[in-house]
């Protein structure tokens, strides 16, 4: 198992550095990148960060007024009541909390709700306090994340391909077909890369953007009178004159906000700045204009309810933004495809997760990554979503439940790091709870509402990896426990070693392992079944800190066990969570770089012998018989070990004893 081959330290990851980079390991200044000139920058964010919140005008408009069969009406009253709810939930949630506060508390430029839990651990457990309810917060998060990802493909392609039934009613019939074959193609392609992914979609995204506030400049100049929707006091004087419509209503409005929460975790594919000029500076005048543009159309035509983005569009016009709309959500779906990846990456190195088959496609940006693993589940589990529902609409019941639930744990997370990291006084906590958290748990009451119509999808997903993560978070822990019983001590183990005299033969011996506590179960193996040792024996450890980058010069620490010359040294290696964590280059960079005896070891000969003892189902306490058969089952289907650390597959062998769960 890789996992009980790596150290964690509460790190997370989104990324790694470049396999074959000299530097690899220390984080590129993004400045001098030819992926870096400011504008090229952002429109490659909007390409990847702003799809999924980006097209939100599609679908959420359209939702509140169709709830309740109705229960918002389409008067000038309720229209700006709704327009103001929506604008101002926009700003505070998205402009205010995320852009404006959470980015500033990125673990090292990585962002989202598994970054912000290490960054939380890493503050508290400074002074002393147990981290343990933090991890519980970060994986319910996590959980809702990915709940959001399944929908969030499924709800958007579908909402524009449905444009189909007003610019053309008679092909009706073909819109679960052609979005079930659009999120193939946008699947197939996650192999190359969200660079340039990023650099096909970021034209389109600003086309996209750029018809939304025309359209909307349209509808404002025909009822200029829709402005005064922008005033906070609508919003007000239609949560006091309709309480329970206005609760119902949230529930519809929180979808203005979706993809907030990706928007956060894809800040390690671009950073913050370009994600902020191109959100104050393209996104949010562009919705805010569309949004402003469809409640003018609205008012002055109530039976355009059902479908008012297209409908705000000439004749002439809706079927080319059929089109145009339906790139753009498969850009909305990138958005959380990217977020998935990181976040999944971020939860292997957590040890949340089975350890996954992780490829770096790019060779500047660390944070820009491949999982395939990841991409085909959500891949499975969107189309079995899509063709479960078959329509936006039903879906947009189920999609608010995971949304809220995230922004949530986000603003909790929030408050526990501005306590800490900025001082916040407690009057400062206290005014953000009540400005987000009250304004959240509002929405997420109003969606808890729609459990039953679809609201429990979402749920469901997040049972099913909180099960998920916790059932393999434990199952390391007894592993580990009874893997150290077998082991003994190292310290023993070499004296043992100098009172039997065993014969040396040339070569390198590299055996990696969790610490120089305990002896690598392939050590004893080999002295055990071969009664010889390699003239050269390094036990190496690997660490990953809760930083996203170390520098190759502090990255090693020697140590040769208390014998001097007698070439078994233990090598401790820490790799930023967005390091690869590479084996062997890290050994010819250590032996460069510290006491590792450069003279006498030929890393490139080497011969690596990784413990890894079947694992054995018992009747033992500690973990329920049904979850021990899900983490052996995890277990099983881990990234090989091999790949994970970069062994050379010819110079590995694998060694080991069984080890009970």
């Amino acid at each position: 198992m890789t996992d009980d081959l790596v150290r964690g330290s509460g790190a997370t990851t989104s990324g790694t550095a470049h396999p074959h980079s000299p530097t690899a390991g220390t984080k590129p200044p993004r400045e001098t990148t030819p992926h870096a000139a400011a504008g090229g920058l952002v429109l490659a964010a909007l390409g990847i960060v702003f799809g999924d919140i980006g097209t939100s005008p599609l679908y959420a408009l359209q939702t509140v007024f169709s709830i309740n069969d109705g229960a918002v009406r389409p008067t000038v009253g309720d229209v700006y009541g709704v327009i103001s709810m929506m604008f101002w939930s926009v700003t505070l949630i998205v402009s205010v909390k995320y852009i404006g506060i959470l980015m500033r508390a990125d673990n090292e430029g990585e962002g989202g709700v598994m970054a912000l839990t290490a960054l939380a651990r890493r503050l508290y457990a400074r002074r002393g306090t147990s981290t343990a309810p933090l991890v519980v917060i970060g994986i319910l998060g996590v959980s809702l994340f990915y709940g959001d990802s399944l929908i969030t493909p499924a709800i958007s392609v579908l909402s524009a391909v449905e444009g189909v039934r007003v610019a053309a009613p008679a092909l009706g019939h073909v819109v679960v077909p052609v979005a079930a074959v659009i999120l193939t193609v946008l699947f197939a392609v996650q192999r190359f890369g969200t660079g340039r992914v990023g650099a096909l979609f970021g034209p389109i995204t600003l086309l996209w953007f750029a018809a939304l506030a025309a359209a909307g400049v349209g509808g404002i100049v025909a009822h200029p009178g829709v402005l005064k929707g922008l005033s906070p006091t609508y919003a007000i004087a239609f949560v006091v004159g309709h309480p329970g419509i206005a609760f119902v209503a949230m529930g519809a409005v929180v979808l203005v906000i979706t993809g907030a929460e990706a928007l956060y975790a894809d800040m390690g594919h671009f950073g913050r700045s370009p994600i902020l000029r191109g959100w104050f500076f393209v996104v949010f005048p562009a919705l805010t204009l569309n949004y402003l543009g469809q409640a003018s159309l609205i008012i002055r035509h109530p039976d355009t309810v059902s479908s008012p983005f297209y409908l705000l569009f000439p004749s002439w016009a809706q079927m080319p933004m059929v089109l145009l709309a339906t790139a753009a959500t498969v850009i909305a779906s990138q958005a959380v495809i990217s977020g998935a990846f990181s976040l999944s990456r971020q939860a292997v190195q957590l040890g949340l997760l089975p350890p996954v088959t992780v490829r770096q496609t790019s060779e500047h940006e660390s944070g820009q990554i491949y999982l395939p693993g990841v991409n085909g589940a959500l891949f499975v589990g969107v189309l079995v979503v899509m063709l479960t529902f078959g329509s936006a609409e039903r879906l947009a019941t189920a999609y608010g439940v995971s949304v809220t639930g995230a922004l949530v744990i986000d603003t909790l997370l929030m408050l526990l790091v501005a306590r800490v990291l900025w001082h916040w006084r407690p009057w400062q906590l206290a005014l953000a709870a009540v400005a987000f958290g009250g304004v959240e748990l509002t929405f997420l009451a109003a969606n808890l509402s729609k459990v039953a119509h679809g609201g429990w999808l979402p749920l469901l997903i997040a049972v099913v990896v909180f099960t998920v993560m916790t059932t393999w978070r434990r199952g390391r822990e007894i592993v580990a426990r009874n893997r150290r019983e077998q082991e003994g001590s190292l310290r023993e183990f070499i004296d043992d070693l100098y009172a039997r005299g065993l014969p040396r033969v040339p070569g390198t011996a590299v055996f990696p392992h969790p610490g120089k506590e305990t002896t690598p179960l392939a050590l004893r193996a080999n002295v055990r079944h071969n009664k010889i040792l390699h003239e050269n024996v390094i036990i190496v450890s690997a660490s990953s800190a809760n930083v996203p980058h170390v520098p190759v010069a502090d990255r090693f620490e020697v140590d040769h066990l208390g014998y001097e010359g007698d070439r078994i040294q233990h090598l401790a290696v820490r790799f930023g969570f967005s390091d690869e964590p590479n084996l062997p280059q890290a050994l010819v960079q250590a032996c460069v770089t510290c006491d590792l005896e450069p003279g006498t070891i030929s890393v490139e000969d080497a011969s690596f012998f990784l413990s890894r003892g079947a694992l054995r189902r018992t009747r033992a306490k500690g973990m329920a018989q049904w979850r021990k058969v899900l983490f052996l089952r995890l277990a099983h289907n881990a990234a090989d070990p091999a790949a994970y650390f970069g062994l050379p597959v010819d110079r590995t062998v694998t060694m080991g004893s069984p080890v009970e769960v």
